[in-house]
């Protein structure tokens, strides 16, 4: 589209997450693109909006040492039974019957044939080797007393024997869809003999940096601004799941910015520091170059407004960040956080509850996002939350959400400012 026309037959998603067509914004005769561009979605719905627009990967079949991060896209069923054979849990002896035992020999780890014992009879054995043909029990070494070949100590029908199929057995359905592959999902795959693992896999993030100002090396000077948008993205795109792509300095010019956008191959393209409306910020003029349809056109939050989210005709979504360092923070966890979610195959995470015992002043119609410290009696504010400020974010464990209102909220709702942290409230 072009001058904020929709293309014939495109899909949005609407403030109220429906699905219809057109371009997002409001064409009404007499509202001018500067006045659509103020009308703010709000807080709550933008991060929907985020979730709803964007696409699931597809499935594909990944080694297990490439499949960590990534979400199962189909169940884990178990092809065999485990353990396969019966196995001793304990170092000691491997028994029959009441004691005492005549101890007939040692059964080792890798061993394929551990023989069979007689009414009476033991023998050594180690944690994980196959127990005997008709062993009843495992004496653990700490119980046993050994004289000679002779063997005594307690016994119990069973105890320390590992049953075949204890753990699963062939069919079990172990994990279902859905599932978040960590360490542990991996080696449950290896342990059922697996190599491989059908996932969902991670979306890929550029992130493009705007700004004839910013230097990378060194602190800020008259007419010289450090970077701090730049170091901090990567972090934040691998703790939200997806996997770095390009991360490019760009100039304030318009034909750079729309070259970067075409030449990206990633799932979402992350601008940041264009996305207000002065004259050095060109993102939705470029949108509107590359037929986009704007999703979200600024949100009703503080810090953070000015962020924008649109997704071009392939299907590939851009997340305009404002240039200042912690409302580009919020943006990303607002918008970019949601929209990875959904390319993972993943449900949008409901936000804690917690008490603010000291107070937050609600803004009047945005929502806040508050830097605080979580403490056994709620949420306490950490200060240094201005927009251009991330001394706030780095010292706090969260950022509270807080509703507009007339005077200050006691409770408040957490965004994680790590986007991987899977922290509870105690």
């Amino acid at each position: 589209m072009t001058g904020g026309t929709p293309a014939a037959g495109r899909r949005r998603v609407d403030n109220a997450g429906l699905v219809g067509e057109g371009c997002g914004v409001d064409d009404r005769p007499g509202v001018t693109r500067a006045h659509r561009q103020r009308e703010a979605v709000e807080w709550d719905v933008a991060r929907r909006l985020a979730h709803a627009v964007a696409r699931p990967g597809v499935v594909v079949s990944k080694p297990l040492h490439d499949a960590d991060g990534c979400v199962l896209g189909t169940p884990l069923v178990a092809p065999v039974a485990v353990p396969p054979v019966d196995r001793s849990a304990m170092d000691g002896y491997a028994v029959r019957g009441d004691g005492p035992w005549r101890i007939i020999g040692h059964v080792t780890a890798g061993a394929t044939d551990p023989g069979t014992l007689a009414d009476g009879e033991a023998a050594g054995i180690v944690t994980g080797a196959t127990v005997p043909e008709g062993a009843t029990s495992v004496v653990r070494t700490e119980d046993a007393t050994v004289t000679g070949d002779r063997l005594e100590g307690p016994v119990k029908e069973g105890r320390h024997i590992r049953r075949a199929g204890e753990e699963c057995r062939p069919g079990d359905q172990l994990l279902p869809a859905g599932i978040v592959v960590d360490p542990a999902v991996l080696g449950l795959a290896a342990t059922v003999g697996l190599n491989r693992l059908t996932v969902i896999p991670k979306p890929t993030v550029d992130a493009l940096v705007t700004g004839d100002e910013l230097v990378h090396r060194g602190p800020s000077a008259p007419g010289r601004v450090r970077d701090a948008i730049g170091p901090m993205l990567p972090g934040l795109i691998t703790r939200a799941g997806a996997q770095n792509g390009v991360l490019k300095h760009l100039r304030d010019d318009r034909d750079e910015l729309v070259a970067a956008i075409k030449e990206s191959k990633a799932n979402v393209v992350l601008v940041s520091g264009s996305s207000a409306s002065g004259p050095a910020d060109h993102l939705r003029a470029v949108l509107r170059e590359l037929e986009a349809e704007l999703i979200v056109d600024g949100v009703a939050c503080r810090p953070g407004h000015p962020q924008a989210l649109a997704q071009l005709p392939d299907g590939r979504l851009v997340l305009g960040l404002p240039g200042n360092p912690h409302a580009a923070l919020v943006a990303f966890l607002t918008l970019g956080v949601a929209a990875i979610t959904r390319m993972r195959g993943l449900p949008l995470p409901s936000l804690a509850n917690i008490s603010v015992p000291g107070g937050i002043t609600c803004h009047p119609t945005n929502t806040r996002l508050v830097p605080v410290l979580l403490t056994p009696q709620g949420a306490v504010p950490v200060g240094h939350g201005g927009a251009a400020m991330l001394r706030g974010p780095a010292i706090a464990d969260a950022l509270a959400v807080v509703a507009p209102g007339p005077s200050e909220a006691i409770a408040a709702r957490l965004l994680p400012i790590d986007p991987g942290a899977r922290w509870q409230l105690s």
